[in-house]
């Protein structure tokens, strides 16, 4: 009997050093996923104290990640398509703070909550590497969605004027949800509804979860119709006729057409059950219907004052975050009410930052939709098809949402965009694990047929 083959012993200190960055990964990864909760919750973030939080979250999160890369011996970075076009933009906006803006302080004030939103991006991209963590945030972003979308309608039942029963928004609105404006709200349904329609109708979806995904997305769905928001009923639509063209381009199974039937009775039920003429009158009218809401008259004037503003200032334009303070100069009717934003942010967009800003912003565009869209095209046999859908979608309701309105401009809204966006344009890094181990064993059962086998 030969004697054990003496091993030498594993200091402590290098267990620690390999399973540390792994936990404190996880830490910045839900740190960040936390912030995408808070934003919503507390009225959008459209305070300052709450943009604040942001800001020193962001932050903080950022520089605990960034130390216990260097202390673990080496700093990995890995690469988006996002990046280059947001750095692009980044410089831009420091361009127009250090003395092109018509308003120094407010661009200034937008480019440190713009650089929050980079390093969420940033961290999101370097941390989001299982398969495991992309379903535990699926499902904290789908219930944290089913919550709010609860939470809305008895709110919509019960209403006293007040947000969660207690706050009055200082200059009306039409509430709904955590959010001053319905259409703010149905902006951020747009993005969490795809997360369960999408795992409803793939294959990793099966039976009770199959129905409880499918039911859960068309709630949240029909509340987009119930907060009376017409740019986020047509933005809604579009995703599903999206969605739809990519679930008819495989072979349809029959579990397939029972959920999607399921799913679309159950919406239907839900928005005539709850408030289905007020949806029909809001479809069929261009009013008001009572709420404090610009009309579509004003709205067309504000388009053409801006785009007097753009004409202006067409190269660099007046600078990110200064459209409330610029505009006075360029209206064109008579309002008691202030005019904070263009109501649209492809305009606002242009007139704050110029045909330079608008070009870094379809570069950005493209580079994300690309990758997006080659990934999609597996999106019911892969995690990261599946993963890259669910964000398509939310990008394009929010895109087609953003004619109509000022979604982009309310931080929850925008930095939950930029998420999907970086999410979308990632690398594909996650893999079907149980799949691949069942080949393996295949592959280990099946003999060798060669004739050179033993």
């Amino acid at each position: 009997m030969s004697a054990a083959l003496p091993l030498p012993p594993i200091p402590e200190t290098y267990l620690q050093l390999q399973t540390a960055p792994s936990r404190s990964n996880e830490g910045v990864l839900y740190g960040s996923v936390a912030l995408l909760l808070f934003a919503p919750l507390a009225f959008g973030a459209v305070e300052l104290w709450a943009v604040f939080v942001i800001e020193i979250a962001a932050a903080a999160l950022m520089t605990f990640w960034f130390l216990r890369q260097v202390r673990s011996g080496s700093v990995t970075v890995r690469s988006n398509p996002a990046f280059l076009p947001m750095c692009a933009f980044g410089a831009l906006m420091l361009l127009q703070a250090a003395g092109i803006s018509s308003y120094q302080h407010a661009t200034q004030s937008a480019f440190q909550l713009y650089i929050a939103y980079g390093c969420i991006c940033f961290l999101i991209t370097q941390t989001l590497t299982r398969t495991t963590q992309v379903k535990r945030i699926a499902t904290l972003l789908t219930t944290c969605g089913t919550l709010v979308a609860m939470f809305a309608v008895l709110q919509s039942l019960s209403s006293n004027g007040k947000i969660y029963w207690l706050r009055t928004p200082h200059f009306g609105g039409w509430i709904y949800g955590p959010y001053v404006n319905h259409n703010h709200y149905a902006g951020l349904m747009e993005m969490l509804t795809p997360i369960p329609l999408v795992f409803a109708f793939s294959k990793y979806a099966g039976g009770r979860r199959r129905w409880l995904a499918a039911a859960t997305a068309a709630f949240m769905g029909a509340t987009i119709f119930l907060s009376g928001s017409r740019g986020g009923m047509a933005a809604f639509s579009l995703q599903i006729a999206i969605f739809f063209w990519f679930l008819f381009r495989e072979r349809t199974r029959n579990g397939v057409v029972l959920a999607l039937a399921g799913f679309l009775l159950i919406a239907l039920a839900s928005v005539a059950s709850i408030g289905g003429s007020e949806v029909s009158e809001r479809i069929s009218t261009l009013t008001t219907s009572g709420h404090s809401e610009l009309g579509s008259d004003i709205r067309l004037a504000i388009y053409r004052d801006s785009l007097h503003m753009f004409a202006h200032r067409p190269i660099l334009g007046w600078g990110v975050a200064t459209f409330p303070d610029v505009y006075p100069q360029f209206r064109s009717f008579y309002t008691n009410a202030f005019v904070n934003r263009a109501h649209n942010d492809y305009l606002q967009f242009l007139t704050e930052t110029g045909v330079l800003g608008f070009g870094v912003a379809i570069w950005f565009l493209s580079a994300v939709l690309r990758p997006a869209i080659r990934k999609a095209r597996t999106w019911s046999a892969d995690v990261n098809g599946a993963v890259a859908l669910a964000a398509l979608l939310g990008i394009a309701g929010i895109l087609l949402h953003s004619f109509v309105d000022s979604n982009l401009q309310i931080p929850a809204n925008a930095l939950l965009f930029y998420v999907l966006c970086s999410v979308a344009a990632m690398d594909s890094r996650f893999r079907n694990h149980r799949r691949e181990h069942r080949r393996r064993i295949v592959v280990e059962e099946t003999p060798d047929s060669s004739p050179l086998a033993p």
